[in-house]
């Protein structure tokens, strides 16, 4: 019988699970990225797993790529358990999710851990659950506080139903230029997550421009009958890369370059500022991140943080925005 590691053992399980899960099957490719190794150890897995469990099958698809699929063994999948792990995961996916203001997805993430739960055995599940608390405590995600906008989640909860349809959703806005609220109609693509919410959408009886409606001032929302048709080439996560933070302004849109000293560029070097940035080190140790995106106040208000380490090259308005508000006495950078 041929020695398999333990820790071997767990990938291949966890690569069974990924098997009987995806109605596609799994890849060599998606084993590289799921497992973080190399193409020819993806091969060993995709040939130990064929040895393992007898009823894999294997297909080519379209693009001429073999994927790997399980079906059948589902008993011996669940005598795996519940793992502490997994249901840590599930526990951190649920606080961030909180922390975030996505109500609606803690509540979905909450309902997935219950029906885990339910189905192992209360002494496993104990045992499960203080092992991933302590994991919890450990990693600094039992409770971290910060800084978010409230709103009320019945409001995200008519947003999804209308999400869904899609319908035309209904509701009553208190905007900062607003004397009374106000009632419009408008047509929601998606909810952007942040220190502020904002709903995404278009207000088909004024023009066809996408807008922003801060969800801790939409005061009442409603769910129409009509359904509409959402822009096929509308992208949120495409949009949402437009901005910096999650408030959208295409008027302010531009390339941005800031400039670390070389106090600053050990740090900076270790944080994404945006998903399309570019970081170039210079001779003198700084370091320049280049990007293009809108929301110079989010700018502005995260810079204030790196105090006179980081210089604003351009755009020039976001440069005169955070001038004269640089401290020298910052005892830590971010």
């Amino acid at each position: 019988m041929t020695y398999v590691p333990f820790t071997k053992a767990l990938e291949l399980m966890r690569l069974a699970d990924m098997a009987a899960a995806r109605d596609e099957g799994v890849s060599l490719q998606d084993i590289e990225v799921s497992f973080g190794v190399n193409h020819r150890s993806a091969q060993r897995m995709a040939r130990a797993l064929e040895t393992v469990f007898t009823t894999v099958s294997v297909r080519v698809d379209d693009n001429r790529r073999k994927r790997w699929s399980l079906s059948g063994d589902e008993r011996l999948l669940r005598l795996q358990g519940i793992r502490d792990d997994e249901l840590s995961a599930l526990d951190m996916g649920v606080r961030r999710a909180l922390r975030e203001g996505a109500i609606t997805e803690a509540r979905t993430l909450e309902a997935l851990r219950d029906r885990l739960v339910a189905a192992h055995p209360p002494c496993e599940v104990r045992r499960a659950e203080a092992d991933a608390e302590a994991l919890l405590q450990a990693r600094g995600h039992a409770c971290r506080p910060g800084p978010r906008a409230v709103y009320e989640p019945e409001i995200l909860e008519v947003i999804d139903a209308a999400l869904k349809g899609p319908f035309r959703l209904e509701i009553t806005y208190h905007g900062d230029r607003d004397a009374e609220p106000r009632t419009r109609l408008l047509e929601p693509y998606g909810v952007l997550f942040g220190l502020r919410c904002y709903l995404v959408c278009r207000e088909p009886d004024v023009d066809d421009q996408f807008r922003h409606f801060r969800l801790d001032r939409i005061l009442h929302a409603r769910r129409m009958k009509q359904s509409f048709r959402r822009d096929p080439e509308f992208d949120l996560g495409r949009y949402a890369a437009r901005s910096f933070g999650s408030f959208h302004c295409e008027r302010e849109f531009a390339t941005v370059i800031w400039r670390f000293d070389n106090r600053a560029a050990p740090v900076a070097r270790e944080y994404v500022f945006h998903p399309d940035q570019v970081m170039e080190d210079d001779a003198e140790g700084g370091l320049t991140v280049t990007f293009d995106a809108c929301g110079w106040l989010e700018m502005a208000w995260h810079l204030y943080t790196w105090g006179d380490t980081v210089e604003v090259i351009a755009p020039q308005e976001l440069r005169q925005l955070v001038e004269n508000h640089q401290r020298g006495d910052f005892p830590a950078l971010p």
